[in-house]
């Protein structure tokens, strides 16, 4: 037989219900703390009987308190207490009148005065219905600070993924923009094998860049390939002047990472050290697992800052993308656990980027946004 998966949900995810909840075990409970002494003093039937009447009224006066309580409770906090104690302090009177006139009628041969009877309950229904009224605010009160702390969560998050998605928007066109001009270049040489070539591959990378959300994570593996589909445009140009190095650990394949986070280090180093140079650069992509951490190093052996200082300098700063594409991104989905550095001395040549984020496996990702689709 088999057995169907218990998934509690909260308490408070249906209002209304919540409360028919708490109202009734709320006044049964007052009932049994009533009717328990009683009992055990010896009280006949009458006296059970006033119980069970008084909290029948009891439970529908509360009813009415709380549709006045529920017009009230977002006004201006003077109009909010001082009309909710007035409609306490009258709702207290109707109830102890008749709680009063109920235990006169069961015992008719008390000699005890109805004006007695009335104050002598009217304390005690004051008590109750106060603390009812407490309960209703307090509850009604946590559940608004919730809704609107869950509500700020959804704003700061639709915020992020809208920051993220501009950042990942801004790499399409700049990325576009270089590769049809390399297009133009050929078909006004009149190659237009080769500016084919690069229309399909082009048309690929795109293809496979826009199936992944801008604000989404991609594994290392999906990455690597994505990058190779990009390299493979650019060889186009560059041919064996460029020549990407993927040293991949293996460990790291299923690692999240932000889509088309490296392309733009790669794309920067296409630029400041396979172009200027003949002899073109090596473009190294190296990935490891350092405890819980993901580091990934994008490298070349280019210039550096050795010849090329201000260029490099105004790399970083450049186009509004890049580098500077890099940072934003990494600080909207890491905040401060992240690290990012440039690595590169005058005396050496060479240029590097090392990025260092926490590990998350997809298969992990996939159970988080399984729990949060629940």
């Amino acid at each position: 037989m088999a057995l169907v998966p218990f998934q509690p949900s909260p308490f408070f995810a249906n209002k209304n219900r919540a409360f028919w909840n708490l109202q009734t075990a709320g006044w049964a409970g007052a009932m049994l703390l009533r009717v328990i002494p009683g009992v055990f003093n010896g009280q006949g039937f009458a006296f059970l009987a006033t119980i069970v009447t008084n909290t029948i009224i009891g439970y529908s006066i509360s009813l009415v308190i709380s549709v006045i309580f529920q017009t009230l409770i977002n006004r201006r906090p003077i109009i909010t207490w001082s009309i909710s104690l007035a409609a306490l302090i009258i709702a207290t009177v109707i109830y102890a009148t008749l709680d009063a006139w109920i235990v006169s009628l069961f015992r008719q041969d008390s000699e005890t005065p109805f004006t007695v009877l009335l104050l002598g309950v009217f304390f005690f229904d004051l008590m109750l219905l106060g603390a009812w009224s407490a309960l209703y605010f307090a509850i009604n009160y946590f559940l608004q600070v919730e809704e609107k702390a869950d509500q700020l969560m959804r704003m700061e998050n639709q915020a992020t993924s809208a920051q993220l998605a501009m950042l990942r928007y801004q790499l399409n066109p700049h990325f576009l923009f270089n590769t049809l001009n390399s297009i133009s270049t050929l078909v006004l040489l009149k190659e237009t094998e080769p500016a084919n070539a690069m229309l399909s591959r082009l048309s690929s990378f795109l293809r496979y860049t826009l199936v992944n959300e801008p604000s989404g994570r991609v594994t290392v593996a999906q990455e690597v390939e994505t990058l190779k589909l990009y390299l493979d445009i650019e060889k186009m140009r560059f041919e064996e002047r460029l020549r990407p190095v993927f040293d991949i650990d293996p460990q790291t394949s299923d690692a999240m990472l932000p889509s088309l986070l490296l392309q733009p280090l790669v794309e920067n180093s296409i630029k400041y050290a396979v172009t200027p140079l003949e002899e073109g650069a090596d473009i190294v992509v190296k990935t490891r697992l350092v405890g819980e951490r993901l580091r990934i190093t994008v490298s070349d052996t280019g210039p550096g800052l050795q010849d090329n200082d201000a260029q490099r300098k105004m790399a970083v700063k450049s186009t509004g993308v890049g580098l500077t594409n890099i940072r934003d991104r990494l600080a909207q989905a890491y905040g401060d656990d992240h690290r990012f550095e440039i690595r590169s001395k005058r005396d050496i040549s060479g240029f590097a980027v090392l990025i260092d984020i926490p590990c998350e496996r997809k298969a992990q990702a996939n159970l988080a946004k399984g729990e949060m689709i629940e």
